[in-house]
């Protein structure tokens, strides 16, 4: 590239520079279009040779190219060009750092809208959670406000109804006690159950106490007096006279009838007994003899009496045991068949029975009635020669011994005491 000159006002060689100022003589009030009209060429036209202004005073400039205008390096070398290509390569340059740093942004903002975009759909779907869950809250919120208020109605109707228990304490107490002691009298007069009568008795005196009301000092001496009369009652022992009367119906089916009498003593003990009583008796004839005479033995005669005595008695057992005689009230009880004996003992059964019902329920009629049938029908049906009758029997006349007539007093007075408290409320 050729150098500049340093002035480059100053013109170069063979090219005339040009006055850009005004010819004396060129009026300054001629008009910019009137002079441009005459300093001008026409179009397409070629100004006039040598650089000769036309007749108008102004001098016209060569164009670039045409001979003996300024060349490219020329006008190229003047400051304002060289400005103005300096300002169109900055210009340049910045466009082109502008775009790389655009292109960058814009690699930036897309990359950070991705990962905008993928924080905003993790929190969305947190968002979500969070609503799912906060659904979840509220409907087990509303439940518990449910139940809580379930809870609240509940303990206020149960406030009330302590309330309403409060305020008739007292009079639920007496209509307690007044059934319990009306239950106390009844089993005593129907089934004489002193010991059930004197626990209602105690029950109700203890529910008394709890209450701090003074009215019902009268109730309790009431209470405390029918105590006292159930107390002096004499006691009769009813669960040891039905033990008896069990026992002694366990034992009719082992009972020995008059029907099937068997041998009482058997033949071969007796005969033995004999024998041994005979020899005792021998040797305690021997024993005072030998006192006597110790060397003189028995005679003939005299073994032979003791042979014909022991004889005469095995023969002797032999026909009480063939022939037996006994004296019998009613003959029909010796021919009773197997089945008419197994009726009979039934019917013991049930009379023995009805009598340990009737003991519990205090009808003494009807058990003294009951033990009679049983004993007459042991003295009818039963060998009453046998241990095990002669047992049953005096276990029957101890139960018959026992006192059922005993007058039972009522429970009138509580009654009346807790009646006439609440006929004044």
């Amino acid at each position: 590239m050729n150098e500049l000159p340093n002035n480059p006002d100053q013109p170069q060689a063979n090219v005339p520079a040009p006055s850009l100022h005004k010819p004396e003589g060129v009026q300054s009030g001629v008009p910019e279009g009137a002079a441009g009209g005459a300093g001008m060429p026409p179009p397409g036209g070629t100004p006039p040779a040598g650089g000769v202004p036309p007749a108008g005073g102004v001098p016209v400039l060569p164009r670039m190219g045409e001979p003996g205008g300024p060349g490219l390096f020329d006008r190229l070398a003047r400051p304002l060009p060289l400005a103005v290509i300096a300002l169109a390569v900055l210009l340049a340059l910045q466009t082109y750092s502008s775009h790389n740093r655009i292109n960058a942004l814009r690699q930036d903002m897309a990359r950070s809208l991705q990962k905008g975009n993928a924080v905003n759909a993790e929190t969305a779907a947190l968002a979500r959670d969070v609503a799912d869950q906060s659904k979840e809250l509220q409907i087990k919120v509303g439940v518990l406000e449910s139940r809580q208020s379930e809870a609240q109605s509940q303990q206020v109707a149960l406030e009330q109804l302590y309330k309403d228990l409060s305020q008739n304490r007292d009079e639920w107490a007496l209509t307690e006690i007044e059934q319990v002691l009306s239950t106390a009298s009844q089993q005593l007069q129907l089934a004489g159950n002193v010991q059930g009568a004197l626990i209602a008795l105690q029950n109700a005196d203890r529910a008394v106490s709890r209450s701090d009301t003074p009215q019902f000092l009268t109730i309790r001496r009431a209470i405390a007096g029918d105590i006292e009369k159930l107390k002096a009652l004499p006691a009769v022992d009813l669960a040891g006279v039905a033990v008896r009367l069990d026992h002694v119906i366990g034992q009719v089916d082992s009972l020995p009838m008059l029907s099937s009498e068997k041998p009482l003593l058997p033949v071969a003990p007796v005969r033995a007994a004999r024998k041994g009583e005979a020899a005792v008796s021998a040797a305690g004839a021997g024993a005072n003899a030998a006192g006597a005479d110790a060397a003189q033995p028995l005679g003939v005669g005299q073994r032979m009496l003791q042979t014909w005595t022991l004889w005469s008695q095995e023969m002797w057992d032999d026909v009480r045991q063939l022939i037996r005689v006994r004296s019998v009230e009613s003959p029909e009880a010796l021919m009773l068949s197997p089945s008419e004996s197994f009726f009979v003992r039934e019917n013991l059964k049930l009379r023995l029975l009805n009598a340990r019902l009737a003991l519990l329920s205090r009808n003494e009629a009807t058990f003294r009635d009951d033990l009679a049938t049983a004993q007459a029908m042991l003295l009818k049906y039963f060998d009453t020669r046998a241990r095990v009758t002669q047992s049953a029997q005096a276990a029957l006349r101890q139960v018959q011994a026992n006192n059922l007539t005993i007058e039972m007093p009522t429970l009138a007075d509580s009654l009346n005491a807790v009646r006439n408290y609440k006929a004044k409320q």
